[in-house]
């Protein structure tokens, strides 16, 4: 298939070497910034933060996160060109949503009168919330949809990737506890380019299941 969709999925995949002297534009993060703002989550809640680690004190902070575990995708820390950190809010208030409801109105969106029945829709967060306030499991979720939603992105860039699960949560909140404000990171995303000749993964074909096996029209 031709189009362009399916070409920037077929292009996309996992870097495992980035050429360190090579960095993305600021035009390009600024696209990359924006489609992370734009990003969609369940009833518009936005219950993340993003940190862009750009600088080399920030790459040696999040270098160092790599201590105890996970050293194998420590060396993406430095090398890529800059590094997401994709953190959610693990108590997402009413109080919270609020905030995302006045944007509503302010742009446009929303009309004014329809304020109060908007604020209903924080019973999707109210019903994934426990007694003691979280609602992790739920805000987390979300945080995926960006990760989607960016990947795809960086592809119609042409800039490569790394998703990242295997951080480690607890020395990323401690080096990083003034950017995330009480947020949480359990996931995070090297984008740069990679290494020429010397990306194991570079080029290969996809390797995907067949559309029968993953797709039912009902």
């Amino acid at each position: 298939m031709s189009h362009p969709i399916i070409k920037d999925l077929n292009t996309r995949y996992t870097a495992k070497k980035y050429d360190e002297a090579k960095r993305i534009s600021a035009d390009d993060m600024a696209v990359i910034k924006e489609a992370l703002r734009m990003s969609a989550s369940s009833i518009n809640s936005q219950p993340w933060k993003f940190v862009i680690v750009e600088s080399d004190e920030a790459k040696q902070r999040f270098h160092d996160t790599f201590e105890n575990m996970h050293q194998f995708n420590q060396p993406h820390a430095k090398a890529a060109s800059h590094t997401i950190l994709f953190a959610y809010d693990p108590n997402f208030t009413k109080e919270k949503f609020a905030k995302r409801v006045d944007a509503e109105v302010t742009s446009g969106h929303l009309p004014a009168d329809m304020y109060d029945m908007f604020m209903g829709a924080y019973a999707f967060a109210e019903a994934n919330t426990d007694d003691k306030g979280f609602n992790g499991n739920w805000t987390k979720a979300q945080v995926y949809i960006a990760l989607g939603n960016i990947l795809h992105t960086l592809a119609r860039l042409g800039i490569d990737s790394t998703p990242m699960e295997g951080v480690d949560p607890t020395l990323i909140g401690e080096k990083f506890a003034k950017e995330l404000d009480g947020h949480v990171c359990e996931l995070a995303l090297a984008i740069g380019y990679h290494k020429d000749g010397e990306d194991y993964n570079h080029g290969l074909p996809k390797a995907r299941l067949a559309m029968d096996d993953v797709l039912v029209t009902a």
